[in-house]
């Protein structure tokens, strides 16, 4: 047996909102639980007309097939915006470092770097168009810009000969 000491005087009807904030969106459940709720609560003596109950189903049905196309036209969008090429479109002009493979093992071969000259999707798939006329896989990556133009600097510097002074003398 439960004893009960003292009222929560919040819940006292009059300390209630008085005015009923209502919902900015009325979707297909409120619709049927209101379409539920008027045939429970109608005079048994005089029910509701056939069209009226017609017309009130068909409404329901426009506003479930909206609904559906709304959902349908929000994951068109979001999948156009997660496309591989545009996601990856940030990478164009980037040094990048990637991985090659031999062609008759499938195996990996070595490391080239190149840079990107624009992007385009395959498959699902981003695929880097290099300057060297290659095209590249967006997993095949291994380093990204700066450490790979460094990469790139250093091997320029390894194979540059003598510089002469500045008159211009041997």
């Amino acid at each position: 047996m439960t004893i009960i000491t003292s009222v929560d005087t919040s819940l006292y009807l009059s300390n209630q909102p008085k005015e009923r904030e209502p919902s900015p969106e009325l979707g297909k459940d409120e619709f049927l639980e209101l379409l539920v709720t008027q045939m429970q609560n109608q005079d048994p003596t005089n029910s509701m007309d056939e069209s009226e109950f017609i017309a009130q189903m068909a409404t329901f049905s426009s506003l479930e097939q909206m609904m559906n196309m709304s959902n349908s036209m929000d994951l068109l969008v979001n999948n156009q915006l997660v496309s591989p090429a545009i996601q990856y479109s940030h990478m164009i002009g980037e040094t990048v470092n990637y991985r090659t493979f031999d062609e008759e093992t499938g195996e990996v071969a070595g490391v080239d770097t190149n840079e990107i000259v624009s992007v385009s999707e395959q498959d699902g798939w981003a695929v880097f168009h290099l300057d060297n006329g290659k095209k590249i896989y967006a997993d095949s990556v291994v380093e990204v810009g700066t450490a790979a133009n460094e990469a790139d600097n250093e091997s320029e510097n390894d194979t540059a000969g003598p510089v002469g002074n500045e008159e211009g003398e041997e």
